[in-house]
């Protein structure tokens, strides 16, 4: 399934959102020290570093470049035992399928107990406000079930685990070592700030906005300031610009406004991704334009 729908995706969701800005995900390379990310036409896969140990962030799509572009940023597959799944959508969990390249046959997969649900085949994932059932997800990897709240140390890294539904009813994001938020598809920034991901892919677009507001109250009342990092859509340190418009998702429908000049018009052309880039300078934040002009 997963490279079937990997496929179609990159045929028919490329030609539905070209030119609306709204896919614009950090290219092949490095966050900082600790942070690198892979770009998979218009998703983003994580890999965080601590010690020598290495955990991976979602699995996006079932690439026939993942490998190489591994190799690019010298991650050698094999090592990877542990892999956190914000959401079960083939965009994070194509290379963990049954029918992928099995380069993490050996992980084990960390996810929400509601999102297994999913692929336990007790629930069928909805996308098209509802009116589209997409088929189920297939991995025989070994899964660790997972609490909001949940807090794990994986090879001395902390992951906090904290429940955010509405983009799928049993989405998850990782808070790392306090430091390092992995946001999946709870997140969608623009030019002027982050708002709920994609209306038209979410299970309850009121839900994900709720969701938001509370992800950003528990971040507040902790003081806790991390890199929020997405899946689509790069990185900020600004806890401002992150949750700005909470309270309102991306329109499927629309050129997005204000205008991101750092946009593509086709993210799913990749012809920016490079291995010279992923081996250069660190990968910058998102840009806040409209507190720019």
């Amino acid at each position: 399934m997963s490279k079937k729908a990997s496929q179609f995706q990159k045929r028919m969701m490329s030609l539905g959102y070209r030119g609306k800005e709204i896919f614009k995900p950090l290219n092949t390379g490095r966050i900082d020290e600790r942070v690198a990310c892979v770009r998979e036409w218009v998703a983003n896969i994580f890999f965080y570093t601590k010690n020598g140990a290495t955990i991976m962030i979602d699995a996006g799509y079932s690439y026939d470049r993942l490998r190489e572009k591994l190799g690019w940023l010298n991650i050698d597959p094999s090592v990877i035992r542990h892999i956190l799944i914000t959401h079960q959508d083939t965009d994070h969990m194509g290379a963990v399928e049954r029918d992928s390249e099995g380069l993490f046959q050996n992980a084990t997969l960390y996810l929400s107990e509601i999102e297994n649900r999913y692929l336990s085949g007790r629930k069928r994932r909805r996308v098209s406000f509802g009116l589209y059932k997409l088929p189920m997800v297939v991995s025989d990897n070994a899964r660790t079930l997972l609490r909001d709240g949940q807090v794990l140390l994986i090879d001395g890294i902390r992951v906090e685990c904290i429940l955010v539904p509405g983009h799928t009813w049993g989405h998850m994001v990782y808070l790392v070592d306090d430091a390092y938020l992995f946001t999946g598809d709870a997140l969608w920034f623009g030019a002027d700030g982050g708002y709920s991901f994609i209306n038209a892919l979410a299970e309850d677009n009121a839900l994900a906005k709720r969701s938001l507001a509370m992800l950003e109250q528990r971040l507040r009342a902790r003081g806790i300031r991390p890199k929020i990092i997405t899946g689509h859509t790069g990185w900020t340190d600004d806890l401002e610009f992150a949750f700005r418009h909470r309270d309102r998702a991306c329109n499927a429908f629309r050129r997005q406004k204000p205008h991101d000049p750092d946009a593509p018009y086709d993210a799913y052309i990749e012809n920016d991704d490079t291995e010279q880039n992923a081996r250069g300078a660190f990968l910058p934040p998102q840009k806040d334009y409209a507190n720019q002009h």
